[in-house]
């Protein structure tokens, strides 16, 4: 087969549950990209096997193409900055993000749909609900702080390199989303409104073509789950938590989500 093994010069390192599935579909769609479509985990879980491990998971490029892969779980892992820059400093990042609230509601539906007998939301939430003390070692919590988790990444990439997708706008306004994403990635707007269609079964968008051939392409079933039903007292509490950090986000950024 034509074309070589590349390590990627682009990376979706988050978020869980923000949307980074239909941002790796949606630009594998583009002609100048080829993307990995499973997670390798290589910067999180399987760092010991070396780079070239790592590269020889990647698809074919032409030199003409970019090299994409996905791993949601990087954006929360203290060594994967370093690792990332260390292969290379030029790596441009890719973070989807959405309400904070909602992801974590998405994050405990799909683990509930897995193990159907793990705690309620509000009981693995808090640790002492009456005194409105959230538990930030409970994942689906801490994934959420994207203010404290994005000083790591500072630390080794200036903000000119990583990109913020609005998980929210990704499903309003898809291709306006990739729009952006391509800007970024420097390649041309091939991707544009006449990729997509809205499906209201699902309730977010879909491909009309996807990239292996000429039928629609929709996100698997386990996407657009139906949410578990949570006592507005509890999302309101949580918002009141993520307030401080999403404003902190925001002024680090230079976007406002609108998550308020």
């Amino acid at each position: 087969r034509p074309g070589t093994k590349r390590l990627p010069r682009a990376i979706v390192v988050g978020v869980k549950k923000g949307g980074t599935r239909a941002v790796l579909e949606f630009i594998r769609v583009h002609p100048d990209v080829r993307a990995l479509g499973t997670e390798p985990h290589f910067f999180d879980r399987n760092y010991h096997r070396g780079l070239e491990w790592y590269r020889s998971l990647m698809p074919r490029t032409l030199d003409s193409q970019i090299t994409v892969e996905k791993t949601p779980s990087y954006f929360v892992t203290k060594e994967a900055p370093r690792r990332i820059f260390n292969m290379s400093r030029e790596t441009k990042l890719i973070v989807v993000v959405r309400n904070p609230v909602t992801r974590a509601i998405s994050d405990y539906t799909q683990t509930l749909s897995k193990k159907p007998d793990i705690p309620t939301f509000e009981g693995l939430t808090f640790r002492n609900r009456s005194l409105g003390l959230v538990d930030t070692s409970w994942n689906a919590i801490r994934i959420g702080m994207y203010a404290v988790h994005l000083e790591s990444w500072l630390q080794y990439f200036p903000l000119s390199q990583i990109h913020f997708v609005s998980g929210e706008k990704l499903i309003t306004d898809p291709a306006g989303e990739m729009g952006k994403v391509q800007d970024f990635l420097g390649i041309k707007r091939v991707i544009t409104d006449k990729h997509f269609y809205f499906n209201k079964t699902k309730g977010f968008p879909c491909l009309k073509k996807s990239e292996s051939s000429g039928l629609p392409r929709c996100l698997g079933k386990s996407k657009g789950r139906t949410h578990v039903q949570i006592d507005p007292e509890v999302i309101e509490q949580l918002r009141d938590f993520y307030r401080p950090y999403n404003i902190k986000f925001y002024e680090t950024v230079g976007q406002d989500f609108r998550w308020e």
